[in-house]
């Protein structure tokens, strides 16, 4: 048997563009065969403009992925990530393994830069993957301060993809594959494919460390 996952997934209630409430979004993946989702609502400047205390707004953050944990039932897994974007940049890092507690007590996570940031989210054992890294506006990082790469974004077209891929070949990268959800239109585009279920964050970390998958593609 194999499992199916999505790894970027915004829900209507918390991400400004997303436009599809979460108990929605299960029932659309269960439709489509997906077995889990990883939610990445953006932690943004966008999220929580114009306030500058994001760290007193987690309750409003984690709305989505706690709506879509409940609606989500036993069989079908629902993991808290996110779209990680720091002040003065268009860049986006797609954080994996993230608690809830973690968020309580970080601070405001958009004022380190890279540097720190990472090293504060790696000190806590969490991965992170540049998002859509040929998207135009978008920097690349530095590959040391990176564990991988979304070579595959459904919202990028095939060009974008391709130099994502061949840019992580050339770091000795990980990879990883998201639909980057935010209206039916994206439904199901990307995510992952795996011999073994996926139950909580350890299985993810793990999998997606030993790149036990195949990506889901669809162009």
């Amino acid at each position: 048997m194999k499992y199916k996952y999505e790894l970027h997934c915004h829900t209507g209630c918390v991400s400004q563009c997303g436009r599809v409430q979460p108990e929605e979004i299960v029932k659309l993946y269960k439709e489509k065969g997906y077995n889990g989702i990883v939610v990445t609502d953006h932690y943004s400047p966008l999220t929580f403009r114009p306030n500058w205390c994001p760290q007193k707004q987690v309750d409003f953050y984690l709305d989505g992925y706690r709506r879509m944990k409940k609606a989500a039932g036993e069989d079908f897994t629902v993991l808290l990530g996110m779209e990680l974007r720091h002040y003065g940049t268009a860049n986006d890092y797609l954080v994996y393994g993230v608690e809830d507690d973690f968020l309580y007590s970080a601070g405001n996570l958009m004022v380190p830069w890279e540097k720190k940031a990472f090293k504060m989210l790696h000190d806590r054992r969490y991965m992170i993957f540049q998002a859509h890294p040929f998207r135009p506006g978008i920097r690349r990082c530095n590959p040391e301060l990176i564990d991988g790469i979304e070579v595959y974004n459904g919202k990028c077209n095939r060009k974008e993809n391709e130099k994502a891929m061949n840019w992580a070949r050339e770091n000795n990268l990980l990879v990883c594959s998201g639909s980057d959800f935010h209206t039916i239109k994206n439904l199901a585009l990307g995510g992952i494919e795996t011999d073994e279920p996926i139950n909580n964050n350890d299985d993810l970390l793990r999998i997606l460390k030993a790149q036990a998958f195949e990506r889901i593609e669809v162009y």
